[in-house]
């Protein structure tokens, strides 16, 4: 049975601990606040393009781009977007949990797809599993800009121009609450459904449309990995909140439940003392 000094230290140190956790629970909320505000003001850009881009591809016949058009798919890219760093409950085992089984199901050889990986979590454990790395890119900043991830994204959307990959998915973490991220898959090129759900307005383009049409897609297929990841890291911060509260709320039992068998202990040594006191007293008379 535990003393009473080293039930006293472990009450000490998870006291401590629990004020660590409620820190980082604060700063975790902190920024959850921020990147939720970054996400939600990048989409009417993203959406802009895809309007500007649906126009043209749904009103001319005469303008084509490969991005637009599938072909037979020989290699497939995965952007898999992870954190840098841990505490934040099951964000990336879930994620790469998901992708791995997926990869097993679409594919017998690694020669048939390629990861490109940002975050260090995700980087670790593919270099690990001897997957095919093509890029990565770690140590980004809470609150990334797009000049962060601007060479990845642009030489990504190069590797399915040049033929490199046949077709290109985005892999992150959606944010729907603190509570609650989802695992999420999306189709990333070639933009056959880039129409879909969109109203159309009419436009006029100088110089003209194609010329529009080949400047404009690489910059919204690079600004969808850019708003997955500021997606994803809304999704972290609260994923991490989460966890820094369930860690905080378990220290508090703990140092109660600590609590009580110290104070048991200690009366038992009180009433042991009494006890030894009486009897010594008696024993003088």
């Amino acid at each position: 049975m535990a003393s009473m000094r080293d039930i006293k230290g472990r009450i000490t140190s998870t006291k401590k601990t629990k004020q660590i956790t409620k820190a980082m629970q604060m700063v975790s909320a902190a920024k959850l606040n921020r990147a939720q505000q970054n996400a939600q003001a990048f989409q009417p850009y993203t959406e802009k393009i895809r309007e500007v881009v649906a126009s043209i591809a749904s009103s001319s016949t005469e303008v084509s781009h490969p991005m637009l058009e599938e072909r037979p798919v020989k290699k497939t890219g995965y952007v898999v977007i992870t954190s840098d760093r841990g505490l934040a409950g099951g964000y990336n085992a879930s994620l790469i949990r998901s992708l791995l089984k997926t990869i097993s199901e679409r594919h017998k050889s690694p020669d048939e797809y390629g990861i490109i990986v940002i975050g260090r979590i995700g980087r670790d454990l593919f270099k690990k599993r001897n997957l095919p790395i093509i890029q990565e890119i770690t140590g980004l900043a809470d609150q990334p800009d797009f000049n962060d991830i601007k060479n990845l994204a642009k030489t990504t959307v190069e590797m399915f121009s040049d033929g490199v990959f046949d077709e290109l998915y985005v892999w992150y973490n959606h944010f729907v609450s603190a509570l609650t991220q989802e695992v999420t898959e999306s189709k990333l090129l070639p933009l056959t459904n880039i129409a879909e759900g969109v109203t159309t307005t009419a436009y006029e383009y100088e110089p003209s449309e194609q010329a529009i049409l080949e400047r404009l897609l690489p910059q919204y297929a690079e600004s969808l990995i850019f708003g997955a990841l500021l997606d994803a890291k809304a999704s972290e911060f609260g994923a991490r909140m989460t966890a820094m509260s369930a860690a905080t709320d378990n220290a508090t039992a703990l140092i109660d439940d600590l609590t009580l068998v110290y104070n048991r202990a200690r009366q038992a040594a009180i009433t042991q003392e009494i006890t030894e006191i009486v009897g010594g007293a008696a024993a003088l008379e």
